[in-house]
């Protein structure tokens, strides 16, 4: 599969299901104590790197950005899915959202403050991975904080049906923190902390934290 596919398969798959998850994940950063440390945390990265823009890539329908900016960051989100932007833009319309892809990001070098990527990189295949890491490094300030939440675990599965019953095309796979930190550091970041989250649960989940050097 070229990427050209993959990418069209995943921006069809989610501007079909853009209002059901949505609806399905509104709440889902208020109801998980950890997800909000961990976004606290990476608002301190950013402050204490300085401040400035930070690009959420991957935001889908614009609650993790808006979460930021009631931490005080002044974020803004990139999705590759226009029927997700169309939702975030019309619940959070005094944030900033985009149309964008992580493999082919079109940001200035240098130009944003930190980056964060909650459960978008899953469905990147392994041979992408490191052209977006090189993307994120390319954008990053200096000192700048990446933040990465994946599911763990070792293997890849093609998702056909999701949120509400709607048809979806996409790949979803699951890693371990210490290849995703390899990955990392091929790139060029240094790795801050990595942590598990629900590690008794089917899927656990891991969120990671790097920043492009000074």
């Amino acid at each position: 599969m070229t990427t050209d596919d993959w990418l069209a398969d995943t921006r069809t798959s989610y501007d079909t299901v853009a209002v059901s998850y949505t609806n399905q994940l509104r709440d889902a950063i208020a109801g998980d104590p950890y997800l909000r440390a961990a976004l606290a945390v990476f608002a301190d990265r950013v402050r204490a790197a300085g401040g400035g823009p930070v690009a959420d890539v991957g935001c889908g329908p614009g609650h993790v950005t808006a979460h930021l900016h009631g931490l005080g960051v002044d974020a803004f989100g990139i999705d590759l899915s226009p029927g997700m932007i169309d939702v975030a833009r019309r619940d959070y319309p005094g944030l900033r959202f985009e149309v964008g892809s992580m493999t082919d990001l079109h940001l200035r070098d240098a130009s944003v403050a930190g980056v964060l990527a909650w459960w978008s990189l899953i469905h990147i295949p392994d041979d992408e991975v490191p052209t977006v890491f090189a993307h994120f490094h390319r954008v990053l300030r200096p000192g700048g904080p990446l933040q990465l939440g994946f599911h763990v675990g070792n293997t890849s599965r093609l998702k056909t049906e999701g949120y509400g019953g709607h048809p979806m095309t996409v790949y979803v796979h699951r890693r371990q923190p210490d290849k995703v930190a390899s990955w990392l550091r091929d790139a060029g970041f240094e790795i801050e902390a990595q942590w598990l989250c629900d590690p008794d649960e089917r899927v656990p989940q891991a969120v990671l934290v790097a920043h492009r050097p000074s």
